[in-house]
């Protein structure tokens, strides 16, 4: 990410039009933490100035988030936590897993296996570094070779599909 979620505060927010995230260190003068977030910040701004497509699953995912969360200004608020926001987003993710019966992964996980879904999926390159927000092509390179791995997988199912048919399975040798 670019700073360390232990040192710093997410705040994320939910306007009827647009939506907010505000980072802040947790120590006022930790100097290293604020110039990381300012850093990062000015990265995502730059990849967010444009449109992102998001499919009708996500819409109705993000509406349906808004009639749970209710009118105010977070998308995820939280009742336990005085400023109305969830203030630590591993717990809420490890919680969200529980729920839904799903065993723990990391939340960036998701990200990589988008990439490898839509690489292995025959989406050129430059479009998955684009869907990703990916500047640098040179981090797309790692979801390149899980996507050579799978074909290396998919290589190695199919031979030991073909060493499993019987000899006598119908084929027919020209000589």
């Amino acid at each position: 990410m670019g700073f360390s979620h232990e040192a710093t505060t997410h705040h994320f927010g939910l306007f009827k039009d647009s939506g907010e995230i505000v980072v802040t260190a947790k120590d006022p003068n930790d100097k290293a933490s604020i110039e990381q977030i300012r850093t990062h910040l000015g990265h995502i701004a730059k990849m967010f100035s444009s449109e992102i497509p998001l499919t009708p699953l996500a819409i109705e995912a993000f509406k349906s988030q808004m009639l749970i969360s209710g009118i105010g200004p977070f998308l995820f608020p939280s009742d336990k936590n005085p400023s109305g926001h969830h203030k630590n987003l591993k717990t809420a993710w490890r919680k969200t897993l529980k729920r839904a019966g799903v065993p723990y992964f990391r939340i960036y996980d998701l990200r990589s296996t988008y990439a490898t879904r839509l690489s292995a999926g025959g989406v050129a390159d430059e479009w998955v570094s684009q869907l990703l927000r990916q500047g640098d092509a040179k981090v797309f390179k790692k979801y390149s070779q899980m996507k050579l791995q799978m074909k290396r997988e998919a290589l190695e199912k199919m031979n030991r599909q073909s060493n499993e048919m019987p000899q006598d399975s119908g084929t027919v040798t020209i000589q």
